[in-house]
């Protein structure tokens, strides 16, 4: 059945996902993967493989990479591990990621037009500022709430709320690239909007976004379309 939403009308409160949505992290983060699973002997990963798992975090990256090359590995081993990548990660964190194309310029008319744009993202807080800030864009976003600025991450609806700064879902609309994004929606029964060049290990048609966009460009015409 569709889901129905409130009629939405004007200034809206738009809750951006980070990685794979409005920056394309995953050459830093693969980057430094290679670093520390090296130690163990593992050859470099997959990039597209590795790309498609950076939303589920640091550690699922070291299991999913042992795995693939049929290596086990110790819960110990990849907690260490993961320790060493994300120290090695916050030193380098903007040396090779970029905001996707049309990013900067889509949230600057956004923010012109009088939406509040926020940024609510699994990724630790304490990385993801630091992130907006090497790449000039921290004044673009009314908050950074990341996964250990609440009690509950996305999946979490209050995870949107905490973000936006209010809970009215006729001005909340979630953009993001991923499962955590599209179920965090549909509890806080807002819309997503899907971007489908991001990060996800499950068909994008498969996980059930609003609208599904191919370009950060389409993003305002979208909008249009969820205010009619």
């Amino acid at each position: 059945m569709k889901q129905k939403f409130e009629t939405m009308r004007g200034p809206l409160s738009l809750c951006f996902d980070l990685d794979g949505t409005l920056v394309d992290t995953a050459p830093d983060l693969i980057r430094v993967l290679n670093i520390v699973i090296k130690e163990d002997g593992l050859a470099p990963v997959n990039y597209d493989h590795a790309r498609r798992h950076i939303s589920y975090g640091a550690k699922a990256l070291i299991t999913d990479a042992y795995k693939t090359q049929g290596r086990a590995v110790s819960g110990e081993r990849v907690s260490t591990l993961q320790a060493k990548l994300l120290e090695l990660y916050a030193d380098g964190i903007a040396d090779h990621s970029r905001p996707f194309p049309h990013v900067r310029k889509i949230l600057d008319g956004l923010a012109r037009k009088g939406h509040d744009l926020s940024v609510c993202t699994n990724k630790p807080g304490y990385l993801a500022r630091p992130l907006l800030a090497e790449l000039g864009m921290t004044d673009m976003f009314s908050a950074i709430v990341g996964s250990e600025d609440v009690p509950n991450k996305k999946p979490d609806p209050n995870h949107i709320f905490e973000a936006v700064g209010h809970n009215d879902p006729s001005r909340i609309v979630m953009i993001g690239d991923g499962a955590p994004d599209t179920l965090a929606a549909k509890a806080a029964n807002v819309p997503s909007i899907l971007m489908r060049y991001g990060y996800s290990t499950t068909p994008f048609y498969q996980l059930g976004g609003t609208i599904m966009l191919r370009c950060f460009s389409q993003l305002p015409s979208a909008l249009i379309r969820l205010t009619r």
